[in-house]
């Protein structure tokens, strides 16, 4: 299995090289050379496995035998599942009035990329072993990646990790499940800017590809191909676990509502729906509605700034897995795809190609929520159900009560949930509902802490680069001991 980068200007790498690379080298994102396509027979076998095994076999289409071998796949999979929660790993919860939920946060940090990178840092960490290599891995996050990826990797001695938060911008429980970990491989900076600023230093360091290389660096953001790759087991699993038979012909359709920031679980629905999985995709996004505008009208632009919203996770202005899902709709086009981001990074602004566009709206549906809309969504589940959501769970699942409400008759529907209401006490209160923190989580507030402050007027690129030399330092004096 190839990979290629969606525009096209890149030699193609095998998931080795996809999963060290984050971008491209031409700025790209890497994608499958040729997607594998599922007949009816192999969705029936899968029809019956359980979520680690889903994962097992997706992953084992994409990384090929002679990179791991297949027991050794196996091993690293359970490996990343083993500090989950729950015992099925994704659980759903079969709520009032076909209201479905498919529980993705049942792993260290209750959020669902958990799911993604306790997998891809047993990969991650298999190469390094083998070629006795280490690397930086430098994250920007929102909220919830930087604690997940730092669960992932904290303590692994090949491996360290920086992490950027936007100071304030994220939830106490957030950032408190970042600065409490001590352990040597991990550096948190505290950034005075939302997480689209903080990705600017990232950015920077990262198109030094000189630097990159010297330093072997490597991002665990949702441009890996290893967290799309993982995601689409969600996809597979809502499907089986809502589908009412699979002995009608054609297939019978589900709708799965994915509540998204920066596409990544979007784009894993689109390259499952093309593997020949009977989804019906719906995107649910807060009031940072780019990606809504886009399926709506074509509109693929920023807006003038980022609007702080309850589901703060999605609080993202540039989408950047929506590349993978232009590429994937203009049938592999990566000249159509480099010219379209090359102009909206110049300009901040582009309309979709006609067809393109059409293309999009066919396979995609999409609606954005009101703050409003979110509180209103979670006393409504409290109240039928006795159920507490997270707010970007209830983004998603007020996309099933506006078509329960309006009686649209519809095929069974899934609405992913990305993280447990435990993490967002803020919103749960702002809904006028009690909270419910397990201990776990109320620990994290007699913790010691470590943050290094990335102060407005400091040089955030100046001190990322230092910081990344240092480690490097560290690790070659680590050598020469090891070695004498």
């Amino acid at each position: 299995m190839w990979y290629i980068s969606t525009r096209g200007m890149t030699p193609r790498v095998d998931f080795e090289g996809a999963l060290f690379s984050g971008y491209a080298p031409d700025g790209g994102l890497f994608m499958p050379e040729e997607l594998p396509q599922l007949c009816r027979e192999t969705l029936r076998q899968w029809s019956v496995l359980s979520y680690p095994s889903l994962v097992k076999e997706l992953c084992a289409l994409f990384i090929g035998p002679e990179l791991i071998p297949r027991d050794d796949l196996n091993d690293l999979i359970d490996r990343g599942f083993s500090r989950f929660r729950h015992r099925e790993v994704v659980h759903l919860s079969r709520l009032k009035n076909g209201l479905n939920v498919l529980e993705l946060w049942h792993g260290v940090t209750y959020a669902f990329k958990d799911l993604s990178l306790s997998c891809t840092a047993q990969f991650l960490q298999y190469f390094l072993e083998k070629r006795k290599k280490h690397v930086t891995v430098v994250v920007g996050t929102s909220g919830d990646t930087g604690s997940a990826a730092i669960e992932s990797v904290q303590g692994a001695k090949n491996v360290d990790i920086i992490v950027l938060l936007p100071k304030g911008h994220c939830t106490k429980i957030q950032e408190l499940q970042m600065t409490t970990v001590l352990k040597e491989n991990v550096h948190v900076f505290g950034v005075e800017g939302n997480s689209d600023e903080l990705d600017e230093p990232i950015k920077a360091v990262f198109a030094d590809v000189a630097f990159v290389k010297k330093h072997n660096l490597m991002s665990l953001n949702s441009i890996n191909w290893s967290r799309v790759l993982v995601q689409m087991a969600h996809h597979f699993f809502a499907y089986f676990q809502c589908v009412p038979s699979l002995d009608a012909h054609p297939l019978p359709p589900v709708e799965v509502v994915v509540p998204t920031g920066a596409a990544g679980n979007l784009a894993a629905g689109c390259i499952a729906q093309k593997m020949g999985l009977p989804i019906r995709l719906v995107v649910a996004v807060n009031r940072n509605d780019v990606i809504h505008r886009t399926v709506q009208r074509g509109d693929f632009s920023l807006s003038k700034a980022v609007k702080p919203t309850l589901a703060s996770a999605m609080d993202i202005q540039v989408p950047y897995n929506m590349e993978r899902i232009f590429w994937l709709l203009s049938g592999s086009d990566s000249q159509v795809t480099r010219a379209l981001m090359e102009q909206f990074e110049r300009t901040q602004s582009v309309s979709l190609p006609k067809d393109l566009h059409s293309k999009l709206s066919e396979v995609v549906t999409s609606e954005s929520v009101s703050n409003e809309t979110i509180t209103q969504t979670m006393g409504r589940c409290w109240e039928e159900n006795q159920y507490l959501l997270c707010p970007h769970s209830a983004v998603a699942v007020s996309y099933h009560y506006q078509q329960t409400d309006g009686q649209q008759p519809s095929p069974p529907r899934c609405c992913l949930a990305p993280a447990s209401a435990a993490k967002f006490p803020e919103a749960v209160l702002a809904a006028g509902l009690t909270p419910e923190t397990p201990l776990e989580i109320l620990a994290l507030e007699h913790k010691e802490t470590r943050c290094t402050p990335m102060r407005r007027g400091d040089d955030w690129t100046l001190m990322l680069r230092d910081t990344i030399e240092d480690l490097s330092r560290q690790w070659r004096d680590h050598c020469l001991n090891a070695w004498e």
